[in-house]
């Protein structure tokens, strides 16, 4: 299994569809208009908590989920953690 530096490494690929941004930003209730910039600090720091299940990679970091394809860096979605 590949570690969790790969996605760390790739950060620069991480990207979204309009939709997807749409989707984040409904999810989270976020204000800002640069999702992927907002997840990609959010995967940067030092409390988030990375793993890999088959094709996609989950970032757990303060209070919500990241989803993001580990293939195509695509940021599938994001959400509130329900724990």
């Amino acid at each position: 299994m590949k570690n969790t530096n790969e996605l760390l490494e790739n950060l620069d690929k991480l990207h979204t569809t309009e939709l997807g941004v749409i989707r984040i930003k409904k999810n989270l209730s976020l204000e800002t208009d640069i999702a992927v910039d907002w997840c990609r600090e959010k995967i940067k720091s030092a409390n988030a908590v990375i793993s890999r299940k088959g094709k996609n990679w989950y970032v757990s970091v303060d209070g919500c989920v990241i989803t993001v394809n580990a293939y195509s860096y695509t940021i599938i979605t994001a959400h509130k953690d329900k724990q």
